[in-house]
Formats: C-alpha cells, sequence, structure tokens
C-alpha cells in the first residue's frame, strides 16, 4: 500500500456562519411599522357639494346630447325635404317610396288580445298595441296601471291566452317615468307577448304578479332593488343584490353614489 492509501478519510472543515444576515433580519424584524395614513372622512358639506356638481355635470351633459340630437333631426328633415323636391321637380319622388309592408302574421294574435282587454277589463286598459318586428314580430301591449291588477290574471286563466309562464320581467328608467315589462309565455302554444306598464317616476309603483306567476318573484326584488319600483302585494319585497342599509337604487339615472369609489 502507499503512503496516500494510510492517510485515511481527509476531514473537510465546515464553513463558519455568518451571523450578519440573522442580525439584519432581527433588525428590520424590530423596526416599528408605520401604519397607513387614515383616510379623511368627508363632512356632510363636502358630501352634498360634491354630489351637486356630479348631478350639475350629468345636467350639462344630457343638455348638450339634447342639442346634438336636436340640431342632427334639423339636418336630416332639411336634407330629406331637399331630395324630395329635387324629385318632385323631375317628375319623380326620391323619398317615402318604400312599398307597403306586408302585414304582420301576429296582428290577429294582438288584435284579439287587446279587444279581449278591452271588452273584459276597461275600454281604455290599453294605452297602446303594436308588433315589435325585429323581435320575433312579437305582439307589445302598452297597459294602464290602474287596470293591470285586473289584465295580469286575464293572461294567466283566460282560455284563449292561457299564459302559464312568465319568462321575464325587467325595469326601466326613462328619466320621465319608469317602465315594468312583462313576457308572459303560452307553453304549449309557445305564443308569447309583451306588456308594458308604466308608473311614476318620483313614487313608482305597479302592482306584483307574483300571486299570479311565481317566477316573478325574485325579479320583482330586484327590480325594487335597483330601480325601487314598489310592488305591492308582493309577499316579501326586499332588497336581493344590495346590502339593506344600501342607500338610494343604483341603476336610477338620477343615482348619486356617497362613495365615489364604490
Amino acid at each position: 500500500m502507499s503512503e496516500e492509501d494510510n492517510k485515511g478519510p481527509v476531514e473537510v472543515p465546515a464553513p463558519t456562519e455568518s451571523v450578519e444576515p440573522k442580525a439584519d433580519a432581527k433588525a428590520a424584524a424590530e423596526e416599528p411599522v408605520t401604519p397607513p395614513p387614515a383616510r379623511r372622512v368627508e363632512t356632510d358639506e363636502e358630501k352634498a357639494a360634491r354630489r351637486k356638481a356630479a348631478l350639475e355635470a350629468r345636467e350639462a351633459s344630457k343638455a348638450a346630447a339634447a342639442q346634438a340630437a336636436a340640431q342632427a333631426a334639423q339636418a336630416g328633415t332639411e336634407g330629406r325635404a331637399a331630395a324630395k323636391a329635387a324629385g318632385d321637380g323631375e317628375g319623380t319622388s326620391t323619398v317615402d317610396d318604400e312599398p307597403p309592408r306586408a302585414p304582420s302574421p301576429n296582428q290577429p294574435r294582438l288584435d284579439r288580445v287587446a279587444a279581449l282587454l278591452r271588452e273584459l277589463v276597461s275600454e281604455d286598459a290599453v294605452e297602446e298595441a303594436y308588433i315589435n318586428e325585429p323581435n320575433d314580430h312579437l305582439p307589445t301591449l302598452v297597459i294602464k296601471n290602474e287596470h293591470w291588477q285586473i289584465a295580469a290574471p286575464l293572461f294567466r286563466n283566460h282560455a284563449e291566452l292561457n299564459c302559464n309562464y312568465l319568462r321575464n320581467v325587467s325595469g326601466v328608467d326613462y328619466e320621465t317615468h319608469m317602465e315594468v315589462v312583462y313576457y308572459p309565455l303560452n307553453l304549449d302554444s309557445r305564443d308569447c307577448y309583451c306588456i308594458k306598464v308604466r308608473t311614476d317616476r318620483e313614487q313608482p309603483s305597479v302592482p306584483s304578479v307574483t300571486p299570479i306567476w311565481e317566477t316573478a318573484n325574485w325579479n320583482e326584488r330586484e327590480i325594487y332593488d335597483l330601480l325601487g319600483v314598489d310592488f305591492p302585494g308582493h309577499p316579501d319585497l326586499r332588497r336581493i343584490m344590495m346590502p339593506d342599509d344600501w342607500v338610494g337604487h343604483p341603476l336610477r339615472k338620477d343615482y348619486v353614489p356617497l362613495d365615489p369609489e364604490v
């Protein structure tokens, strides 16, 4: 054996641990944590001023949009008049020359339901009745609010209508008034209608149809929550999306949030 084989295993000295990183970590842990600055609470006067500024900005935007729309309408009217005059001067008309449209296939059904409402509810129950052609020729009726409580069961129970399912309910804020829109459906014939009921904007209220169609329950609660429309006769009318203590109704066009960051 060689001399190197008799020496045995060589011990490697362990590295010396540095205490500096631990000292740095300890010092960092002992440093006081500076809390973030407290958020300043707005005064009532500041909140009122902010709401006023938001309302003024919204009104100015609406006024500018209305003015632009009026100018566009005036320009369009003048252009059509000039085109018509030019066409008449040549012995032909270039405006309003479209052929009359064929009657909607759903017009008889619309006429029949309007006649039923005038006969069985009130002569003035129907404010408007028309065919919504872009929406698959959907028969659409505007029913007076004061007659809706009697008209709704007619759609559900009359043998000719038999709308045994309410497909949807929605609410709309038109700024001049509120509107609740119903879509009753006959599941057997697949006949569907669009019913619109208008209400005052300051104290909006439409009789609940939840006792007639149970599917209206949560829809009416949502409209109440987000638009503030009351539904007398609803078995459990309360907020469904916003917290119970929420101030205002977020989908109203005059809604001004108390906190702009929300």
